[in-house]
């Protein structure tokens, strides 16, 4: 995955996801409750191709990169479904803050400076969007979580109200570290 899902997942769960092929086919196979056609259906293979695999016919670690790609994503996608509602209830209750150092960089008018450059910065995460934050933390969806997380940065610290910055665009990128946490 990517910095921002890492992050989110080490902070948000207790447990990692299984990194084997095996243990996340049996993950989803369990998810599933044994279905072979719900489990053919999410990995986009037919189901014989799944009770292969179950039987032991076929060795799921030598299938082919986009099933095992398809597997990872969609094992993790139900990793721990209990937790992670948990723990977006608890950050919509408290709040959460995201710490950085990463470059930004802004779409500015002529005359003004707008090189990328890094920063440390400590911020809240907008209510309004952390629903949207753990949406794409499910999907594990990298550029989502960026846009949205780099949005919440914008709004907190770099955009004023009433000044040419209200509508100022930011570019949330080069991340060197990230953590995120409850307030």
């Amino acid at each position: 995955m990517g910095k921002l899902v890492d992050a989110m997942r080490a902070r948000f769960q207790t447990r990692n996801a299984p990194k084997t092929a095996r243990g996340q086919f049996n993950a989803l196979m369990r998810k599933e409750k044994g279905n072979t056609a719900k489990v053919a259906e999410r990995l986009g293979v037919s189901r014989r191709t799944v009770q292969r695999y179950v039987k032991g016919e076929r060795n799921i670690a030598k299938s082919k990169p986009e099933i095992l790609d398809r597997l990872q994503k969609e094992a993790v996608k139900d990793h721990q479904p209990r937790v992670t509602a948990r723990a977006q209830k608890e950050a919509q209750r408290r709040g959460m803050t995201i710490e950085t150092r990463a470059s930004f960089g802004f779409t500015a008018g002529p005359d003004t400076t707008d090189d990328p450059r890094v920063r440390r910065l400590t911020e809240d995460v907008p209510e309004h969007l952390i629903p949207q934050v753990f949406d794409a933390l499910r999907a594990g969806d990298e550029d989502e979580l960026n846009r949205l997380l780099g949005q919440g940065l914008a709004e907190e610290y770099f955009r004023t109200p009433g000044t040419d910055a209200e509508q100022l665009d930011v570019e949330f990128t080069d991340i060197d570290y990230v953590e995120l946490d409850l307030r």
